[in-house]
């Protein structure tokens, strides 16, 4: 039916206020409860791009979200279709970012009744979300909506829930039906109080429904740090004789400000290890940047700046920063920023805009800086040194080492890498150079593994001209492989590179040494490159080291004619990670 022809719906109402956020993709899995929204968003040009798993949905909104500043968006239907994309929003709030997901419920008058997929779903996502709005009336899903996305950006940005009521979601007069025969023609007390209550019901639900809804967009305050904070941490930097940089993912939030804050890095004159989203703010080979040793520069530094990250695991809850170290901490959460360890100066702000701050009142870098600034490249340099030489060891199959070298070489210029798995992906981070601003996904502090294939989704959405990587351990890709389907239907033609070393190496290096036992953490030589195929997608296999670039090359032919790839790699086990754990 022609959108105009038919009558209009709680669904229009959606749709609408997705138009007016700007938002191109909406991504979902199909279900009767939400079926009006995809309809009417799909009759309003915005691309409805469908998957085989929830929690997908929720993971491209979050890579979405991530590249382009704006929140990313996800429908998905009632009961266990909220359930299924829990993780998913878990890490989203973890990684702080901006996600809204839209979720069917049972019609109204039913919740708690028993009716299909009838569940209590604000407990299940509430913990995972920064507010949830269960909407009550057909007049307030687009305002709904309108706050969602502004809350989703506000402050520490996180991922926001909207529950819309079948109910709410389909044409009056076909609900008023639905719910006269629900109510029956019974003559008796009970169906005449039954019929008096449902069409009492019917009309709240659609009271003031025909009123056209403010659009207005929302664009929440950046936050700006005090100049007394500015001051101090300028104050800090000038007197340090080794100064160090640690930029983390909430430094590069506002996509739109990425360049500006590279700039800003730059001339602040800091050497820098860059963590997370913000991995390839600086380029391949800008000689600020630090990639090895960061453990022993945080130990020597005498004034370490922390922007967007806190002191977690990664940075083992403070103790690599020393005690004698003056400590900088700008975050966007005051409980980051003092998570474990008290900053000298804690700048509750934005990180990226606190850095382009500094760099301007600082003026030019102090020239004492350089030979700081030398003694961590010439570390670098060696470690570089020592991983070519590991890379260059012969096996049976193919060196994990080498066969990133040669994907570092090989991918293009503007190549996003999406990282989902263990120990093949953390080998990864030390090898691949990710080569301009928002280059790099990876699920974040959560670890979450299974986010490959949404991620890239997402990422091909945003960047469509880009050549995306996913870089998929053997254990994490069981996940992402029924997305190859989705792949092939969407035209979505990213390469998927599987590190096949048969096992989930990185529990494994430390459960077999400390237990003695390997259980569980046990694969095969699965030939993932044939579900690929199977799905419709190329599937490619490399078993030696001569094959390699050749596989590579074919991969990248085949993306830039339009097909997904999967190139099926059997690694040799390396010692390369050994005592890598994290707690």
């Amino acid at each position: 039916m022609n959108d105009r022809a038919r009558p209009r719906h709680g669904g229009d109402a959606v749709a609408e206020a997705l138009q007016a956020q700007g938002v191109a993709c909406l991504f979902t899995l199909c279900g009767g409860h939400i079926s009006p929204i995809l309809s009417a968003a799909k009759a309003r040009g915005i691309r409805v791009v469908d998957v085989r798993d929830e929690a997908t949905t929720v993971f491209a909104a979050d890579a979405t979200a991530r590249l382009t500043g704006r929140p990313g968006v996800a429908a998905v239907t009632a009961g266990p279709g909220i359930a299924n994309t829990v993780t998913a929003l878990k890490n989203a709030q973890l990684a702080q970012s901006p996600v809204v997901l839209i979720g069917g419920a049972a019609p109204t008058a039913l919740q708690g009744r028993g009716a299909l997929q009838d569940i209590d779903q604000r407990p299940l996502v509430e913990p995972h979300v920064k507010r949830c709005f269960k909407v009550g009336r057909v007049r307030d899903l687009a305002p709904a909506l309108m706050q969602a996305f502004a809350l989703a950006q506000a402050g520490v940005p996180g991922p926001v829930f909207v529950e819309c009521a079948v109910d709410l979601l389909y044409d009056e007069a076909l609900i008023r039906q639905w719910y006269a025969d629900a109510a029956g023609k019974g003559l008796s007390l009970a169906d005449r109080a039954l019929r008096w209550y449902l069409n009492r019901h019917a009309a709240k639900l659609f009271d003031g429904s025909a009123a056209p809804a403010k659009l207005d967009v929302q664009v929440p305050a950046v936050p700006v740090a005090g100049a007394g904070a500015l001051a101090r941490a300028l104050e800090a930097l000038r007197r340090a004789e080794r100064p160090l940089l640690v930029l983390g993912s909430q430094a590069v939030v506002e996509a739109a400000q990425a360049e500006r804050l590279a700039e800003a890095v730059a001339r602040l004159g800091i050497p820098v290890y860059l963590s997370g989203m913000a991995r390839g703010l600086l380029g391949r080979e800008h000689p600020q940047q630090q990639r090895h040793q960061r453990r022993l520069a945080l130990r020597e530094a005498d004034c370490v700046l922390l922007a967007g990250l806190p002191c977690d695991f990664r940075l083992d809850y403070g103790k690599h920063v020393r005690r004698g170290a003056t400590l900088i901490a700008a975050n966007r959460s005051a409980r980051d920023a003092r998570l474990n360890r008290r900053p000298d100066v804690a700048a509750i702000a934005d990180a990226g805009r606190f850095i382009q701050a500094l760099a301007q009142g600082l003026g030019a870098a102090p020239a004492r800086w350089a030979a700081w600034t030398a003694t961590l490249a010439t570390r670098d340099q060696a470690r570089e040194a020592e991983i070519a030489a590991q890379a260059a060891a012969d096996g049976e199959h193919v060196n994990p080492l080498a066969l990133l070298r040669e994907l570092d070489a090989v991918a293009a210029e503007d190549a996003v890498f999406v990282a989902d798995g263990g120990d093949f992906v953390a080998t990864a981070s030390y090898v691949l150079r990710p080569r301009g601003p928002l280059a790099w996904l990876d699920p974040g502090a959560f670890g979450t593994l299974g986010v490959g294939a949404g991620f890239a989704l997402g990422a091909k959405l945003a960047r469509p001209r880009q050549e995306v990587w996913i870089l998929f351990g053997d254990g994490a890709c069981g996940w992402g492989l029924v997305e190859f389907d989705s792949f092939v239907r969407q035209g979505i033609a990213v390469i998927a590179v599987v590190g096949n070393d048969a096992g989930w190496t990185q529990i494994a290096r430390e459960q077999v040494k400390l237990l003695g036992d390997d259980v569980a953490t046990v694969l095969a030589r699965t030939a993932y490159h044939e579900v690929a195929a199977g799905f419709g997608a190329a599937g490619l296999l490399v078993k030696h080291a001569h094959e390699v670039v050749p596989a590579l090359a074919r991969a990248r032919e085949l993306a830039s004619q339009g097909r997904p790839v999967l190139v099926n790699v059997w690694l040799d086990k390396t010692e390369f990670r050994e005592g890598s754990l994290s707690m």
